[in-house]
C-alpha cells in the first residue's frame, strides 16, 4: 500500500464550530506498516477547554493558552501532509474538524479519508468493541501512551491499519491493497465481506 497519513485530532467537543475547536493534532505517516514520520502539536484556538473534556485528555487551559496559534498549526500540518491520503479511527469525527480548521485558512482537502473503525468492524467482527483501545489490546498491538492524546492515538490507530492490512495480506491472501480500495471496502455490508475479499484475492 502506499505511504498514508493517519491522523488524530483532540478536541473541546464533537462538532466544529466557533465554540468548539481543536486543541491538539497528530499525524503518522505510515509506509509498509512502519511508521516513518511524525507531526504533533497542540494549538490555540481561542476556545475555553471545558473541564470534562480536560479530565478526559489532560489537556488544560493553561497549556493551551502558551500553544501555537490553530491557524499556525494547521498551516504546517496541512503542508506536512500535503497530499498524501488520510486515516483515522472513527474518520467522520476527524475528517469534520480537518475541513473546518482548512477551511478557516482558505486550504481545502484533495484525498478522502479512510477509516480504520469501519474497517476493524468488518475486519474484525469478533473483536470485543471497536474502541481504539480494545482494538489494540485484542490485536496485542504496543501500548502507545496516554489514550485521548493526540500522538497515542494516531500511533495506535496507525498500529491497527498495519495489522489489519497484515491479516488482509496473510489471511486472505490479498496482494494488492490500497487505500482506494480500503475506502470501498469499508462501505461493504457486513454480509458481503468475504464474498468482496474473496473477489479481491482473485484480481
Amino acid at each position: 500500500m502506499e505511504p498514508v497519513a493517519v491522523i488524530d485530532f483532540e478536541t473541546t467537543g464533537i462538532a466544529p464550530g466557533p465554540g468548539c475547536r481543536a486543541t491538539e493534532v497528530a499525524v503518522v505517516i505510515l509506509e509498509d506498516g512502519r511508521i516513518v514520520d511524525r507531526y504533533q502539536s497542540l494549538m490555540n484556538a481561542g476556545v475555553r477547554i471545558p473541564p470534562f473534556i480536560e479530565a478526559l485528555t489532560g489537556i488544560s487551559n493553561a497549556m493551551i493558552r502558551s500553544a501555537p496559534s490553530a491557524d499556525e498549526v494547521m498551516g504546517e500540518v496541512a503542508d506536512f501532509v500535503g497530499r498524501t491520503p488520510l486515516v483515522a479511527h472513527n474518520a467522520s469525527f476527524d475528517q469534520k474538524f480537518w475541513d473546518f480548521e482548512l477551511a478557516r485558512l482558505q486550504r481545502t482537502r484533495e484525498q478522502s479519508f479512510a477509516c480504520s473503525l469501519l474497517l476493524a468492524r468488518r475486519l474484525l467482527p469478533q473483536a470485543p468493541n471497536h474502541k481504539l483501545g480494545t482494538l489494540t489490546r485484542y490485536a496485542r498491538l504496543p501500548d502507545t501512551g496516554q489514550a485521548h492524546r493526540a500522538m497515542a492515538d494516531a500511533e495506535m490507530a496507525a498500529n491497527l491499519l498495519g495489522y489489519m492490512t497484515a491479516q488482509l495480506r496473510d489471511t486472505h491472501g490479498i496482494t494488492q491493497i490500497s487505500h482506494q480500495w480500503l475506502c470501498s471496502l469499508q462501505k461493504v455490508p457486513a454480509a458481503r465481506i468475504l464474498e468482496t475479499l474473496r473477489r479481491q484475492r482473485g484480481l
